[in-house]
């Protein structure tokens, strides 16, 4: 497993490997210092690394690099310093032994495939990467980059990578075009889509205590990344509409680059009584504060490239048994519409939002236990995490024997 990040960073790379590791599989983990999102090294880890060296019978391997810090230049550092430990540390350290194929997990940046890539060509085995965003097309729709020369300099880095990979799998069926236009064999695109973790199918948890009691209140909770993708201006803007309704409030859980922003919008707007920021928790807490939810909001920026994504966390959501808010275009919108799990806006709609919040509010209790049972159902069809992971390992397989038919 090729990953910058990993345990005790939350990202689903951590189910993932535990599930393998579950089912017999030997699992080394090639990845970089536990450090997102607040961009400091764990203090934890930076006092006792070695407590880290093993997680759930799975070996890791940490190479060394710059953390996150603050500001554009550092985040690029950051990537670099990655791939450049991990090609170095992944090689020497991992001397000598063999391994049947070579995973990548790619939420960003997509230069995680440039150590992957090495290690397979060293170990003589498949590459199998994931792809969870896509390159250039999300530097360019969150502004990150805006020069087409550069954009274009990325494309190419990303052809690099996708043509030396023998599997290369879209997180949503959107991607596989864009996918396509930077492979020249489309016969090594597959579709494999995030799973439901069953962490969030649990019904009788104790609420949260950080969360504090509102009698009659309908909360809508938003949990994850708070960056540029969510598209929090229009999340505000939607809060602002509402703000002389004392029903709804707005419950925030999670960190991120616009985190002081929010905070800052937050107060400057005086929606201090109906925005909570509650900070950032680990997955395992996550059902607790859901117990406070008659809501789950997921949003995305309108562009392009969002419409074509599946956010993790709709999974998660339908799985929960919670009914969704949603403003986003494209693949998630025609999820969670399929599904009849909830209510959608169109990405960046604020005033949308608000009217959905209020018309999923005006609704019985049954009425939205129904759309969080259609919600969970889905899930189990759709989403399944041991239908998922069995797939995989037939992937895995594939890839093996694609390896063994072609030439060296």
């Amino acid at each position: 497993m090729v990953s910058q990040y990993f345990w005790p960073e939350n990202f689903r790379v951590n189910d993932l490997v535990q599930e393998w590791t579950k089912r017999g599989h030997a699992v080394t983990v090639l990845t970089g210092k536990p450090n997102y999102p607040a961009g400091q090294v764990f203090p934890a880890f930076r006092d006792n690394p070695a407590q880290f060296d093993t997680y759930h019978g799975a070996r890791i391997v940490r190479a060394p690099m710059l953390a996150r810090a603050q500001g554009s230049l550092r985040l690029a550092l950051n990537y670099l310093s990655y791939v450049v430990g991990a090609s170095l540390a992944g090689p020497w350290r991992l001397r000598g032994e063999a391994f049947d194929t070579v995973f990548v997990f790619e939420p960003s940046p997509i230069t995680v495939g440039l150590p992957a890539i090495l290690m397979g060509r060293l170990k003589r085995a498949p590459v199998v990467f994931w792809v969870l965003d896509l390159w250039p097309e999300t530097l360019a729709a969150i502004g990150v980059v805006r020069s087409p020369r550069l954009l274009g300099a990325v494309g190419r880095l990303v052809s690099f990578i996708y043509n030396r990979c023998t599997l290369v799998l879209g997180q949503s069926r959107g991607f596989q075009a864009s996918i396509a236009q930077y492979c020249a064999d489309p016969g090594k695109i597959r579709y494999f889509p995030s799973w439901s973790e069953p962490v969030f199918a649990q019904d009788l948890v104790a609420p949260a205590p950080e969360v504090p009691p509102l009698p009659g209140a309908f909360s809508v909770l938003f949990a994850g990344n708070i960056g540029e993708a969510q598209d929090l201006p229009a999340v505000v803007e939607a809060a602002t509409r509402l703000k002389d309704n004392p029903r709804v409030r707005w419950l925030i859980i999670g960190d991120g680059r616009k985190s002081d922003w929010l905070q800052e919008e937050v107060r400057r707007r005086g929606l201090e009584e109906r925005v909570l920021l509650l900070g950032r928790y680990p997955v395992e807490r996550m059902p607790s504060f859901y117990a406070h939810a008659d809501a789950l909001l997921v949003s995305l920026k309108k562009d392009p490239v969002f419409s074509l994504t599946i956010p993790g966390k709709v999974q998660s959501y339908l799985q929960s048994g919670i009914p969704l808010l949603g403003m986003l275009d494209g693949e998630g919108a025609h999820v969670i519409r399929s599904a009849q799990a909830g209510l959608v806006c169109n990405a960046g709609d604020a005033a949308g939002l608000a009217d959905a919040a209020l018309a999923m509010a005006a609704m019985t209790p049954d009425e939205r236990r129904a759309m969080g049972r259609n919600g969970r159902v889905y899930a189990k069809n759709e989403f399944d995490r041991d239908a998922l992971m069995n797939r995989l390992e037939q992937l895995l397989e594939e890839a093996v024997q694609i390896q063994v038919r072609t030439p060296s």
